[in-house]
This record gives C-alpha cells, sequence and structure tokens, in this order.
C-alpha cells in the first residue's frame, strides 16, 4: 500500500503513468484523496500556532475546505469560458489539468508543513506567522502552476485558445483564494482568544489586511490575532 501511495504520490508530482496529461482515465478519487489529505497536513501544522488542539482540528478541516470551495466558486465560469470558445471537446483533459494542480499545491503545502513548524518554534510574533503561511502558499501555488503547465502545454499546442483559458483560471482562482481565507479565518489562531471556527466580525478586504501584515512586521508592531 505504502508502495502504491508513492507511486500515486510520484506521478502526479511528474504528470507520469496515470496521471500524464494523455492518460486514458481521469484518476479523479487518488486526485481527490491526495488533495484532501495534503492540505489537512499542512492545516494542522498551521493551527499550532495557537496552542490549542482545538484550533489545529479546525485549521485541517478548513484548509481542505479552502481550496475546494476555490475550485467549486471558479468552475462554472471555467465551464462556460470554455465553451463559449468552443473548447468543450477538450474540457476532460483540462479538468485533469485543473485536479492534478490542485493535488500538487496541497502536497507541497504538506512538505512544507515542518518549515512553518520551525518558524513557529522560533517564536515568531502573529503578522510574522501569517507571512510565513503564505510564503508557504506561495510557493505551493507555484508548483501547482507547474503541474498545470505540463497539462495545458499540449492543450495549447492543439488550440491557442487554452492560453486564454489557463490565464482566466489562474486569476480568477488567486483572486477568490486570497478572499475565501480571510473569510474562513482564523487558520492560525491565538493562544490569547478563545479559540472558534469562523471570527465573530464583520466582512472584511484581505488585500488591505495583508498590506496591515507587512507594516507591522516591518516596525515590529504587534502580537494580534
Amino acid at each position: 500500500m505504502e508502495a502504491a501511495a508513492n507511486t500515486t504520490i510520484g506521478d502526479i508530482l511528474r504528470s507520469e503513468g496515470a496521471h500524464a496529461p494523455g492518460a486514458e482515465r481521469l484518476h479523479w478519487r487518488s486526485l481527490i484523496g491526495v488533495a484532501i489529505l495534503g492540505s489537512a497536513l499542512f492545516g494542522a501544522a498551521m493551527g499550532t500556532w495557537a496552542q490549542s488542539p482545538l484550533q489545529g482540528l479546525f485549521s485541517a478541516i478548513k484548509a481542505p475546505l479552502l481550496l475546494t470551495l476555490t475550485s467549486l466558486v471558479c468552475l462554472p465560469n471555467f465551464f462556460v469560458l470554455n465553451a463559449v470558445l468552443g473548447l468543450g471537446a477538450d474540457m476532460r483533459a483540462a479538468l485533469r489539468g485543473i485536479v492534478a494542480a490542485q493535488s500538487t499545491v496541497a502536497l507541497a503545502l504538506a512538505s512544507l508543513a515542518p518549515v512553518v513548524l520551525f518558524v513557529y518554534i522560533s517564536g515568531v510574533n502573529y503578522p510574522g506567522a501569517k507571512l510565513a503561511n503564505g510564503f508557504a502558499f506561495l510557493l505551493a501555488s507555484l508548483a501547482g502552476q507547474w503541474t498545470l503547465r505540463r497539462h495545458y502545454s499540449r492543450l495549447i499546442a492543439k488550440d491557442h485558445r487554452h492560453r486564454f483559458t489557463v490565464i482566466a483560471w489562474l486569476v480568477l482562482y488567486q483572486i477568490v483564494a486570497i478572499q475565501l481565507a480571510w473569510t474562513l479565518r482564523p487558520f492560525i489562531g491565538s493562544p490569547e482568544i478563545v479559540t472558534s471556527f469562523f471570527r465573530e466580525e464583520s466582512f472584511t478586504n484581505a488585500y488591505v489586511e495583508v498590506i496591515r501584515a507587512i507594516r507591522q512586521v516591518a516596525t515590529g508592531d504587534g502580537y494580534g490575532y
């Protein structure tokens, strides 16, 4: 079983074997399973900064939820765009690339969990913890885009309009993911605040908060929640 799991993970990351761009079948079960497990492992690590097992559990649930909901929000637009451009015949191959990319993101996040834990035990404050996790998500997103590039290179060679659809997907996905991550917070939590699944406050803009976090780290201000 361990050898089979290693083979599956290797095939996803290298876009080979059962998960190659031109494979006959789309192995949904293994791709989605890897995406859920990998992101849950990272979520559990992300929540340890709060020094609360319950926050770790909440974050382990919400990290896969973030990837899933972001995809579900973006997919209708993606389907419509491909249909309007007359690329519906390639939808199966396009979806293979997207799901494989999501699985790659989750695997990259899982591999970065020890790095995040090391940052935590180094005594970083809350703004620093946010930036560390944000950087981990950035690296994981780049890994996912590399997998997506492998799958889409064939499609773009077949029809250059696929270049437009994949760029549209990436832009929309990043916009939705950042705001949704902020809406689903807290992922990190705080040892000074009662652990909760969601924050009890009004809707705010994620991009404004990112700028504020960078300013706090630069000035050394704030432990925060």
